[in-house]
């Protein structure tokens, strides 16, 4: 039927062309009619023979031939073939063509509307032997007819909506939609309907718009017993009619859930242990409630509303598992109380109204047993404070503690201190009734505060010590009066010679390590004794503080340069205690206003307001540096040096050096010039300076006296000759393989040196008549060095 359809449409279309390409005159007339009126104006149109628009043509042909679309014709053409027509444009000679001759128009192949849905071609008649255009060019289209060749389809293969549960009738789900590709300007090809295919009863879609909707009331619509539906949903072209194509799709829906459901205890008794000695905050047990809804709707409160644990226990929910947490509110005591019963509710946290009742809870009923356990002993009290008398004597009793055993066989206790709060041992304590006594004086000045902890364990568990109990003492040591009052400081002062009677001279003040409960009040008077009672006198000022006043006047540095004043502290508390101090008074010599200008160095030192410490640091330090400055002195001359004479072949084991350089006559520190000036001179007593003499000194053997020969050189020999035997019978001298040098005199000596090692010529004849010319003091060495000559001979 279909077919016929498109058949006839496609028919009645091509009659009317061709109808239009047949009425030449009515068509010339009026054109003819147009150019009349259009001769004035500047533009005409041209002159055609032929006139159309537009042809039609079947989508989707399926026969062999070419098909058929229509004829073009011009009026140039009287059937002679001289008229030869062109076709351009789209699809020109490969989709369309046309017969040259004839005009007529076919299509080569199918054509899909979907594709393309028209095309624009352009048509003209041209002279067949010269190709000379017999008119303009003309474009028509060639229009597709469309035909039911696609089913619709939906947006999405498959939709997931959502609707809560409880939802009244005709609440919107979601909207499906579908989209069909034929032409629908051309009958109901792309006309859709909706239709839903599974789903029922539950759900239902409009035909036209395609929302789905719910189909039954709020107690059909239950998520606790259905929670997820499919439903199917089609469209069908042809405006559902039959013989329309059909799409589909499927929509996954769930319920919503809303709180429609209070919570409920899986049973109506829960039964829990817990030990006596459980602490407070501790987890007894967990109750669970359920609750069919979900989420946020499915969160309950639980609460103790009754029983006679009402105050011991305590519940809390654990919001991860919507359980109810049972913990001990209160300190436990079997022997007091064996058993609770409490009443515990619970109730959703967010009720909503529309669904649920604010007064929909559940109720159980909770038992708990308290379990006997044996617990350590327990003192009356949290801490203990005691007081005693720092005068108190060792056996006295400074109070005691209690403790008792909590279990029902109450066992003994017994006490005991732990010695690491009481390391010198200075309290005990009665292991039978807890009484703490004095081991040691007390001194209050020393610890005014004793704190130690005292242990109670049951006689059966000694040696378990977690069953043991301990409470902290704290023992106050009271004050008495056994200390006297004492200078704050020592005093020293000083009164000018020119001071007057009565002049105060210096303030002078107390301390006390003992603490009356009134405070301290000392009393300050001269002592009996004092021998300085017609000079000075001591005034109270009832402020713990005292005036040295001068009773005469005349003091005299010269007569008696210092005075001691004794002065007795008495403090005021019972048993009274004294002291006396002694205040150190120096004269001095003053100026007019009482200004000091001489006295002596003691004065001074405390006049300047140095006192003896500070002095003493002074005199310390100047002794240090005193110190310092001899080591670094002793230490530079220790400095090794170099000897004068440096020979490869004076090699010993240990070279003692005597190179100080002096300065000839002139020095006489360095060693002494007189063996020299007279070599046979030997002091019997002289001891060696550069070594520490090791036993009794024996007197050297004595000089053999040399009798100048002549004036070679061996007189200088002859004289170093005496030396080394001399040194070698001297046990204090040096060891024999030490090397003594006494061949230089110094630079400041104007005979430079006179050994022969540093001569110029040792074998020579030198001349030694010069020394005659030094005078007396040289007149043995010219004897011996100046020859017969020397003037010195007469």
């Amino acid at each position: 039927m279909r077919t016929w359809i498109v058949l006839l449409l496609w028919a009645c279309a091509h009659q009317s062309v061709n109808a239009v390409a047949l009425s030449r005159g009515p068509v010339r007339r009026k054109t003819k009619e147009i150019e009349g009126r259009q001769d004035k104006d500047l533009l005409r149109r041209s002159k055609r023979g032929w006139m159309w628009k537009q042809f039609f043509l079947q989508e989707e042909y399926t026969g062999t031939d070419h098909q058929y679309i229509g004829k073009l014709h011009s009026d140039m053409d009287r059937g002679d073939g001289t008229v030869m027509y062109v076709l351009a444009g789209e699809g020109a000679g490969t989709i369309f063509v046309i017969d040259a001759t004839s005009g007529d128009l076919h299509a080569t192949r199918s054509l899909d509307r979907e594709e393309k849905p028209y095309y624009a071609l352009r048509a003209q008649a041209v002279n067949k032997k010269t190709g000379v255009p017999l008119e303009p060019e003309t474009e028509f289209i060639v229009k597709l007819h469309d035909i039911n060749d696609n089913e619709p389809k939906f947006d999405k293969e498959i939709y997931t909506a959502s609707v809560p549960e409880r939802s009244h009738i005709g609440t919107y789900v979601t909207q499906v939609t579908a989209q069909d590709a034929d032409d629908e300007m051309f009958g109901y090809s792309a006309k859709l309907a909706y239709s839903i295919s599974q789903g029922h009863p539950y759900f239902s879609v409009e035909p036209n718009t395609g929302i789905i909707r719910t189909a039954l009331g709020p107690s059909d619509m239950d998520r606790e017993q259905r929670e997820h539906y499919q439903v199917v949903i089609e469209a069908k072209d042809m405006a559902g009619q039959k013989g329309g194509l059909t799409g589909s799709t499927t929509v996954n829906i769930s319920l919503t859930d809303v709180n429609d459901n209070p919570p409920r205890f899986t049973q109506s008794i829960y039964q829990f242990s817990v030990p006596e000695l459980t602490k407070v905050g501790a987890s007894v047990g967990r109750i669970r409630a359920v609750d069919d809804d979900v989420g946020r709707n499915a969160e309950m409160d639980y609460t103790v509303v009754g029983g006679d644990g009402l105050d011991v226990f305590d519940i809390n929910t654990d919001r991860n598992t919507q359980e109810g947490i049972l913990s001990v509110k209160k300190p436990l005591d079997y022997e007091k109380k064996k058993s609770y019963t409490l009443q515990i509710q619970v109730q959703n946290t967010h009720p909503d109204p529309r669904f649920l009742s604010m007064d929909a809870k559940d109720m159980a009923t909770v038992r708990v047993s308290v379990e006997d356990v044996d617990e350590p002993p327990q003192f009356e009290k949290i801490s203990y404070i005691l007081e005693v008398k720092e005068d108190a004597v060792v056996g006295t009793v400074l109070g005691s503690v209690s403790a008792v055993d909590p279990d029902i066989r109450r066992s003994p206790v017994k006490y005991s201190i732990d010695r690491h709060t009481d390391v010198d041992r200075i309290f005990g304590v009665y292991a039978g009734n807890g009484s703490i006594f004095l081991q040691r004086p007390l001194d209050r000045e020393e610890f005014a505060w004793h704190n130690i902890s005292v242990i109670a364990t049951e006689f059966r568990h000694l040696d378990n010590p977690e069953q043991t109990s301990r409470v902290p003492v704290y023992i106050r040591v009271l004050d008495v009066n056994d200390n006297p009052p004492m200078l704050a400081s020592f005093y020293e002062t000083f009164v000018c010679e020119n001071a007057k009677a009565g002049q105060k001279i210096q303030t002078i003040s107390a301390v006390d390590p003992d603490e009356p409960v009134g405070g301290h009040r000392f009393l300050f008077t001269l002592a009996p004794e004092s021998s300085v009672r017609a000079n000075f006198s001591v005034r109270d000022n009832g402020d713990n503080t005292a005036g040295i006043f001068t009773r005469r006047s005349g003091f005299g540095r010269m007569h008696k340069s210092t005075h001691l004043v004794a002065v007795v502290i008495s403090d005021g508390d019972i048993p009274m205690r004294s002291s006396t101090g002694t205040l150190t008074i120096r004269v001095c010599t003053c100026d007019r206003d009482g200004n000091m200008e001489m006295c002596n160095a003691e004065a001074l030192s405390s006049s300047a307001g140095l006192s003896t410490g500070a002095l003493v640091a002074i005199l310390l330090c100047i002794l240090i540096l005193l110190l310092i400055v001899v080591l670094f002195a002793a230490l530079k001359r220790q400095k090794k040096k170099e000897p004068l004479i440096i020979s490869k072949e004076d090699v010993r084991d240990n070279v003692v050096s005597y190179n100080d350089e002096g300065g000839g006559e002139e020095d006489t520190q360095a060693f002494d010039i007189g063996a020299l000036r007279h070599p046979e001179v030997m002091e019997e007593s002289k001891l060696r300076r550069d070594i520490l003499p090791s036993e009794t000194l024996y007197p050297p053997p004595p000089l053999r006296r040399t009798v100048v020969a002549s004036r070679e050189n061996a007189d200088v020999r002859d004289f170093i000759n005496q030396r080394v035997q001399e040194n070698d019978g001297n046990p204090t001298a040096p060891p024999y393989d030490s090397l003594a040098t006494y061949a230089y005199e110094g630079n400041g000596s104007v005979a430079e040196s006179l050994s022969s090692l540093g001569s110029i010529s040792s074998e020579g004849e030198q001349d030694y008549n010069y020394l005659s010319e030094w005078g007396p003091r040289f007149r043995k060495l010219a004897d011996m060095y100046g020859g017969e000559d020397s003037d010195w001979d007469s």
